[in-house]
């Protein structure tokens, strides 16, 4: 099958400017550029599928450019709902330090920042070179501005589409880049680079956009910075043990999507991990693929494998056998509630909040509801303390067979 048509099939194309993009695609050759604000310091795992786009096009001869941007960062992209919060440079510049370094290690792509071009342009000139080739009706037209024109969106934000095509036309110019591509909510800006390209080199020049769907939850809501839960790339912010468990949970109904879209297993390997979902979905054999190849991609096998073992040993109630590293993993990723010390059982599941009364949290402890750092513990004036904390001063609580707590002695 080739490119284009695999790019298709795995989910990874919603909308093209061209029909002749197809051939253009299957050919190799295209110098090409994703954008990102770096408004955090890491990327997130809606990103990831972006990168791997990316990467499946060099692999196939293409050239990628990664452009982060500090000058668009300081604008900001708007928002269907309401106005960014202004960020400071040295914020973005810090971001931007971050995120260069994970983008080149991950993936080695070629990194430019557009805050090198917007640094000296002055008011005047981009008015004169760039204000005056854009049509305010034009502007008006393009969703992510009608979405906001009854809440009001200021003019800075407004000014966002023609900075994001100024970084077409600049890669055009200063590195032969015919081809931006992005996620779906960024159709117009990538449209209104490919006028602005027109207009300043004549209508017959060969430039190009390429869409991509966002990857979201069951629920339909995306991955993104701002969303709860959010899944980083970077261990220190979600441990690999988090995002074994966001991936091993994966639902049934988007486990095959995510695979199509995250990962470099092939259409026959899917459609076998397809049907294994249909027929066999306790297994969870496609979860357990999915969170395979994601992070032995991201932070390596052996990476992979100490989740995997982390998992089995809180299966097993084994938790105390585990590394230190491993144990503030676990606890890294759970919401800490905070405790006196030297309280009992009981008390400390009402004082958390855990259970809603004594009566409720007795009926737990009676029954054999409830773990301590791993272990079953059926006495209700157990005192947990600093002294029998599993890390630090915390202690992990299990009721049942899926709900973790994290008691922090105060």
């Amino acid at each position: 099958m080739k490119l284009f048509e695999e790019l298709t099939w795995r989910g990874l194309i919603e909308s093209v400017t061209s029909p002749s993009l197809e051939e253009k695609i299957n050919e190799g050759g295209l110098t090409f550029y994703i954008g990102t604000d770096p408004t955090a310091d890491s990327l997130h795992i809606g990103h990831f599928s972006s990168m791997l786009t990316a990467k499946r096009l060099k692999d196939h001869g293409h050239n990628p450019i990664i452009l982060v941007g500090g000058g668009t960062g300081l604008i900001g992209d708007p928002r269907a709902t309401k106005e960014r919060d202004v960020i400071s440079k040295e914020y973005l510049e810090k971001n931007y330090i971050a995120l260069k370094k994970q983008i080149e290690d991950l993936f080695g792509y070629t990194m430019v920042n557009n805050y090198d071009w917007y640094e000296n342009l002055n008011f005047i000139d981009y008015l004169r070179d760039y204000g005056k080739l854009f049509n305010i009706n034009y502007m008006l037209s393009k969703e992510t501005v009608k979405s906001r024109l009854e809440t009001g969106i200021s003019y800075t934000e407004f000014s966002y589409m023609i900075l994001q095509s100024i970084d077409f036309l600049h890669l055009y110019e200063q590195k032969g880049c015919t081809m931006q591509i992005g996620g779906q909510d960024q159709w117009g800006n990538i449209t209104a680079g490919l006028e602005l390209i027109r207009k300043k080199h004549g209508a017959d020049v060969e430039c190009y956009g390429l869409t991509m769907p966002l990857i979201t939850k069951a629920d339909g809501t995306k991955f993104g910075k701002t969303e709860k839960g959010t899944v980083w790339l970077d261990k220190e912010k979600t441990s690999v043990y988090e995002m074994y468990q966001f991936l091993i949970n994966a639902e049934d109904e988007k486990v095959i999507d995510y695979l199509k879209k995250l990962t470099f297993l092939t259409r026959e390997e899917i459609e076998m991990y397809e049907e294994k979902v249909k027929t066999a979905p306790f297994k969870r054999e496609a979860q357990k693929i999915l969170a395979k190849e994601v992070i032995s991609f991201l932070h390596g096998a052996e990476a992979y494998e100490r989740a995997e073992n982390i998992a089995s040993a809180l299966f097993k109630g084994n938790i105390k056998e585990l590394e230190q590293e491993d144990i503030k993993q676990v606890l890294q990723g759970l919401e800490k509630k905070n405790v006196e010390d030297s309280v009992s059982l009981l008390e400390a599941l009402v004082e958390a909040h855990i259970a809603s009364s004594k009566r409720e949290a007795r009926e737990w402890i009676q029954q054999g509801s409830i773990q301590v750092n791993g272990e079953k513990v059926t006495q209700e004036d157990f005192i947990l303390s600093k002294d029998n904390a599993i890390c630090d001063n915390m202690t992990l609580i299990k009721r049942g067979k899926k709900n973790y707590y994290v008691l922090v002695q105060e």
